[in-house]
C-alpha cells in the first residue's frame, strides 16, 4: 500500500516537473533573447572596461574568462 502511494507521488512529481520545464523553458528562451539584444546594444555603445554584468555575458558568449577578452573579441560578438 505504501509503495503504491510513493510510486504515485513520484509519478505526479515527475509529471509536474515535465510540465514546468516546458513552460519555464519557453519563458527562459524569450528572456535570453531579450538579454542578448540589450547586452549587444550596451557593448556597441561602450568600450572596455565593461561592468561585471556585461563581462560575464561576453565571457559566456566567447567561452573565455573576462580577463582575457580583448577588443578584437568584442568586435566578433558585435558583428
Amino acid at each position: 500500500m505504501a509503495l503504491d502511494s510513493r510510486k504515485r507521488r513520484k509519478e505526479m512529481r515527475q509529471r509536474d516537473m515535465r510540465e514546468s520545464r516546458s513552460v519555464n523553458g519557453l519563458l527562459k528562451r524569450k528572456e535570453r533573447a531579450r538579454r542578448d539584444a540589450s547586452m549587444a546594444t550596451i557593448v556597441k555603445a561602450g568600450t572596455l572596461p565593461y561592468t561585471p554584468r556585461v563581462l560575464s555575458w561576453l565571457s559566456a558568449k566567447l567561452n573565455k574568462p573576462g580577463r582575457l577578452i580583448t577588443a578584437e573579441d568584442i568586435k566578433k560578438v558585435v558583428a
